[in-house]
């Protein structure tokens, strides 16, 4: 619950922000509203079309492969929130000022506006089918019921709406730099979580046998089906008794999301200029 919450929420401050500016910088364009909510429906409906597919291979794969299939699915979910860190690390700053670019366009008649529907349709997309391979991974990783998931994502999804509409409104100052920073943290510790329970799939059909020796058991003290231990687990990717290969790819996660965002993260921008921003 308390990862779709926290995955829900991030992902949709994140369009929600792209919606806000996109109303912000097309206040003086006549009809914008129904090609910017136009855009949101179509988003929403392609990530409904993701979510239908991915349990439809899911149920297929049941009972035939279906480790192996989710142990897939969570080394893609793994892959697609490294990529996500980095690439709001790299190019978050550099969407505004393009949101903004498309907005003189639109408003000097050199780009249509069908331009408003398919930045936001691109952006609701981008984010809904991201939500929905997020939470499936989170099923898998977890176990979590699918009531506790959803619960999660109602809130989380109530939570960003919330923060993106104060935000747009100007009627909270909030810093989204350090929003993003420590939801950029959890969710690579999700992810790490996520590359870990992938690995144990992997184990489990025995596909994988190398380095299963187990490094340590804390299932006495703190196990990992008790409530502080699901926590952990969904937030931290915490196992009471991990293998050597599992404990070594854990690191290796975290240590390769954090080098990528470090590698790829845009030089600080002289304060002369910031402070001028």
């Amino acid at each position: 619950m308390i990862g779709a919450l926290i995955i829900v929420f991030r992902e949709v401050v994140e369009a929600g922000l792209v919606v806000g500016i996109v109303l912000a910088i097309s206040q003086t364009i006549p009809h914008r509203l129904r090609y910017i909510f136009g855009g949101i429906a179509a988003g929403v409906c392609g990530a409904g079309l993701v979510a239908m597919f991915t349990g439809l291979i899911a149920v297929a794969m049941a009972g035939a492969g279906q480790e192996v299939f989710n142990a897939a699915i969570l080394s893609l979910a793994v892959v697609m929130l490294t990529w996500h860190n980095v690439w709001m690390a790299r190019h978050g700053r550099q969407m505004t000022d393009d949101l903004h670019a498309i907005g003189r366009q639109i408003r000097d008649g050199s780009k249509p506006l069908i331009a408003l529907a398919v930045v936001v349709a691109v952006a609701v997309l981008r984010e809904g089918s991201e939500i929905v391979l997020f939470l499936y991974g989170i099923i898998v990783s977890s176990g979590s019921s699918g009531l506790s998931i959803f619960i999660g994502g109602v809130f989380g999804l109530a939570l960003g709406i919330c923060v993106a509409f104060l935000t747009f409104r100007g009627l909270v100052a909030i810093p989204m730099r350090y929003l993003f920073r420590v939801t950029t943290l959890l969710i690579s510790f999700i992810a790490a979580g996520m590359a870990v329970q992938a690995v144990a799939f992997l184990e489990q059909a025995d596909l994988v046998t190398k380095l299963d020796g187990t490094v340590w058991d804390s299932s006495s003290i703190l196990p990992d089906d008790g409530i502080l231990g699901r926590v952990l687990h969904t937030l931290l990717g915490y196992t009471d008794q991990p293998t050597e290969l599992q404990l070594l790819v854990y690191i290796a996660t975290l240590a390769t999301i954090f080098l990528l965002m470090k590698i790829f993260s845009p030089p600080p921008r002289p304060l002369r200029q910031a402070a001028a921003e």
